[in-house]
């Protein structure tokens, strides 16, 4: 059968990987979406909890500069947490709250959403592929009207690989400073970087920041 000459072919192999390639943004849209950005909890699980990134940076930090109570959930915030008032908890290592998968952006989920980014890229850049191969342009009207659709399915797709490009730049040279989107904006306003002599306490280096963040 022709199903069975396009297998034996390979034709079917690009159409599976790319189903399966959607299939992985899809499930991985809905894991970093539910899952806990790292939420800060109460006072004593986060005494027992400290995390290893926080024990090293720390001393890099002006010594006079104290955990602070935080005002709406009434919890100690550690260092580089930040209350949202969407998701209505503080979050260790705040970057962002991201209203595309209505969730924060924080130390548990950081290294997921990369990763969804990454994978959303591909998808995008394949299906702009396709839509661009499936377009044969002529100088007239009936064929803007038999192909209007796919013409501006190209272009939304062009918009979004734009925006996802722009945004995994941007993260991935975030992470390679070991900095936050936060701390990046509002660098001015925090007083443990305000108050630091160095620009970012945090950094150890591009190898060692980008280890310490994926490993």
């Amino acid at each position: 059968s022709d199903l069975q000459k396009q297998e034996e072919r390979g034709e079917l192999l690009q159409p599976l990987i790319f189903v399966l390639l959607v299939l992985c943004s899809v499930l991985l849209y809905f894991k970093v979406s539910l899952m806990d950005p790292g939420f800060v909890k109460s006072e004593e699980e986060a005494k027992a909890g400290k995390s290893e990134e926080q024990s090293m940076v720390i001393p890099q930090v002006p010594s006079n500069i104290k955990m602070r109570r935080c005002g709406y959930c009434m919890v100690k915030q550690p260092m580089r947490a930040k209350h949202c008032q969407l998701c209505q908890h503080c979050v260790r290592r705040y970057d962002h709250h991201c209203p595309w998968i209505e969730n924060c952006v924080g130390e548990k989920n950081h290294p997921l959403f990369i990763v969804y980014l990454s994978v959303q890229l591909v998808v995008l850049l394949w299906g702009g592929h396709i839509a661009w191969s499936g377009l044969h342009f002529e100088q007239s009207w009936d064929w803007l009207q038999h192909n209007i659709l796919l013409l501006m399915s190209f272009l939304l797709i062009v918009i979004f690989t734009i925006v996802v490009l722009l945004l995994l730049i941007s993260h991935l040279y975030l992470i390679s400073c070991n900095t936050t989107t936060w701390e990046f904006m509002s660098h001015h306003r925090i007083s443990y970087l305000r108050h630091s002599e160095l620009e970012n306490p945090f950094d150890q280096g591009v190898i060692l920041n980008l280890w310490r963040f994926f490993c």
